[in-house]
């Protein structure tokens, strides 16, 4: 049987890395045999996957741990933060011998090579495509030429592959990150005692506007790979504002910072009676509530366009309201080194969402889509004929709350001007009071 698509809550109050993802999301349900097995036909050696549970602040959490032949001193307390010269330099040593730096291509061969799912592929690949950008950021080089040091070592890419194979198998599609809590500080990397958040941290939170909270908390709660997760999953900075708990796994962290140390992953429904337009379903759609027809969901699309053709944009826009669009417009804008452009918006019903993204991305330039739910009061309206001395003519009769407004169809009004020899907008004025007098 198909897997139902989940919408879950990621509840990052103390932060989020590679490890607590991968552990809540087999605390929540991922088959850990299906995530080994597909592991371990990865092209990587000096490894070994241990699942358990453990107990930290008191609760039972579960625990992804990659085991290396030679130890990363990833979760040592004293040389993260730059206390123990003795381990400094046993630790370079072990990783100038351990591992070199991979570059994107080398990373995308080892993905390539297993036996992930499409999905999952193309997520890990997302991912690890968000860490390059970010690294070739801070250190001023193109993406091709990024060399990973921490995130390009056997650890992270088991941990960034597991995480996309476990949102595969747990069929989530839509994530809710509200707020992603931080620490403060230092901590040592492989360029040496870096502030906290780490630049490529810092990087991704700016590129995807992940909403980082700055605690008190002395030490990195957001390692620079669960940053990337975040940012590569992330659909909604939401909650519904009712919703029940399916269920709930929770992934212990290996740093001791003195707080819980846990991520939380929910999968999260509302309740069959309170499914209004206010509410969002599993899976993002909502559906009228048959008691109310005075309000609703849409969803709202945008794309900045610098590029496209003053034919292009009216072509699409005819065929975007031609497939369904409730409405289509365009905003002039400016964007980086002041190019004039357009910001593309378009106004449609939920489930027409991907038809019209297809659109968009086969007739413009666009490279992205950012899209987002409103909710929307609208007038109960209906058409009617209304008898006038000029003619039958076409009246839009709108209600709300008891009242009603009645509003002459123009083309319906430009048919009887043409035809009765009257101005356009005396006639719409006297239709819109014969209108009124029988509604």
């Amino acid at each position: 049987m198909q897997k139902q698509e989940k919408m879950i809550y990621l509840d990052c109050s103390s932060g989020i890395s590679g490890d607590m993802t991968v552990a809540a999301l087999l605390d929540l349900g991922a088959d850990p045999e299906h995530l080994v097995k597909t592991l371990e036909s990865l092209p990587l050696d000096g490894w070994k996957a241990e699942i358990s549970n453990v107990t930290k602040s008191g609760l039972r959490v579960c625990d992804f741990n990659v085991i290396l032949e030679h130890d990363n001193y990833d979760h040592d307390m004293e040389y993260l933060h730059g206390h123990s010269h003795e381990e400094h330099v046993h630790h370079d040593s072990v990783h100038k011998n351990g591992h070199h730096g991979r570059n994107l291509q080398e990373i995308t061969r080892i993905l390539q090579a297993g036996n992930m799912t499409p999905y999952a592929l193309e997520l890990a690949l997302k991912i690890f495509r968000i860490l390059a950008e970010a690294e070739g950021s801070v250190h001023g080089k193109p993406v091709d030429q990024v060399h990973f040091h921490e995130v390009g070592a056997v650890d992270s890419i088991i941990d960034i592959a597991a995480a996309a194979i476990c949102l595969d198998d747990l069929q989530v599609r839509e994530v809710v990150i509200p707020i992603v809590n931080e620490g403060q500080g230092q901590i040592r990397c492989q360029h040496g005692l870096l502030p906290i958040p780490v630049p490529a941290t810092s990087a991704i939170a700016q590129a995807y506007q992940l909403p980082l909270h700055i605690t008190h908390v002395q030490g990195e709660l957001v390692t620079p790979t669960g940053a990337a997760i975040a940012a590569a999953i992330r659909t909604r900075d939401t909650l519904p504002e009712q919703f029940i708990i399916k269920r709930m796994g929770m992934g212990g962290g290996k740093r001791d910072y003195g707080i819980a140390g846990i991520l939380r992953a929910m999968w999260i429904q509302v309740p069959e009676e309170n499914k209004n337009p206010e509410s969002l379903g599993e899976t993002g759609e909502t559906r009228e509530a048959p008691d109310d027809k005075e309000r609703d969901q849409v969803m709202v699309l945008e794309s900045n366009l610098d590029d496209c053709t003053g034919e292009t944009l009216g072509f699409v826009m005819e065929e975007l309201l031609q497939a369904g669009a409730l409405d289509v417009w365009y905003q002039p804008i400016y964007m980086k080194k002041n190019r004039p452009a357009y910001k593309l918006s378009i106004l449609c019903k939920i489930q027409d969402r991907k038809s019209m993204e297809k659109l968009v991305f086969v007739h413009t330039t666009a490279i992205g889509i950012r899209y987002y739910l409103v909710n929307r009061s609208k007038m109960i309206r209906e058409i009617k004929n209304v008898s006038t001395v000029y003619g039958i003519a076409k009246v839009k009769s709108c209600t709300w709350e008891g009242e009603c407004y009645c509003y002459p169809e123009s083309d319906s009004v430009a048919e009887l001007a043409r035809k009765n020899k009257k101005s356009f907008s005396e006639l719409y004025h006297e239709i819109k009071l014969e209108a009124e007098k029988t509604m």
